[in-house]
């Protein structure tokens, strides 16, 4: 793979401003569905994609396409083409991260844009239309929301962490006392920016997370001086052949570390 260290800041900004400006419309267009009862249907069982998914995810591809036609594409609600796999870099994309919570009328749920280069994201977005906000970062220049940078919090003596409960139950018994769990969250996205932005100190994640769900995400916590790990304690890597996970942990400092002693035994 070819290294990612030496791209100019002009270039980043570039990716950036394309970026922000794809996901601002497509947030908008997405806006235009929620709580108007979008027509669903149902993929691989039990998991929702609505009108506004494909309505998003069209006009993102056209867009983002048309600007980088050189660029892979790869999309929760595209099919996927390995010609992306030969590209320098790839866009990688989840229209609306969070359906199920769309369609309920939650308003916990984004866009997912992000440019990957060698199995890592440049530039990331999340546009967050419900909640008026958007993240973003790119890569070594920090991360950001509605333009506050953002900063993960100090571990406190008590912290509030996400997850599957299965998951949390494992912690150590001399932390659970510490630990305040925060309700379920309908995007893992947006999830993993609560911590970015100190709303949470951590959050683990279940097996069978994608890319599409991630790449945006694991930049910004990254940036804002959090890890998005997998259950060896190394870095994700994106827009591979293999674009799924398995179990996850995201956070910072010490509470990370307790976390990896979990997963490290877990079976997922």
């Amino acid at each position: 793979m070819q290294a990612t260290d030496n791209i100019d800041n002009s270039d980043l900004k570039a990716e950036l401003d394309l970026l922000r400006a794809a996901a601002t419309e497509a947030g908008r267009i997405a806006m235009g569905f929620f709580r108007q009862s979008p027509e669903v249907w149902f993929k691989g069982g039990n998991s929702p994609v609505s009108e506004a998914d494909y309505a998003a995810d069209h006009y993102l591809r056209e867009t983002l396409t048309a600007a980088r036609p050189d660029y892979g594409w790869l999309s929760e609600e595209t099919a996927d083409n390995p010609d992306r796999l030969g590209a320098r870099r790839t866009f990688v994309v989840d229209p609306i991260d969070g359906t199920r919570g769309f369609v309920e009328g939650r308003t916990a749920w984004c866009v997912s844009v992000a440019v990957v280069e060698a199995g890592r994201s440049l530039a990331g977005v999340l546009e967050c239309p419900a909640r008026q906000e958007t993240f973003w970062a790119v890569k070594g220049g920090g991360a950001f929301l509605n333009g506050q940078p953002l900063k993960v919090r100090e571990p406190g003596e008590r912290m509030r962490i996400a997850g599957p409960k299965p998951m949390i139950d494992k912690m150590p018994v001399h932390w659970q006392g510490r630990l305040d769990r925060e309700t379920y969250i309908p995007s893992l996205a947006y999830r993993v920016a609560m911590i970015a932005n100190g709303v949470l100190d951590a959050t683990f994640v279940k097996p069978n997370a994608h890319d599409w769900d991630i790449a945006a995400a694991e930049l910004i916590l990254t940036e804002a001086g959090g890890k998005l790990l997998d259950r060896h304690g190394s870095r994700l890597a994106f827009a591979g052949s293999d674009i799924v996970h398995g179990a996850l942990m995201a956070g910072s400092g010490s509470l990370l570390d307790v976390m990896a002693g979990v997963l490290a035994s877990h079976d997922g």
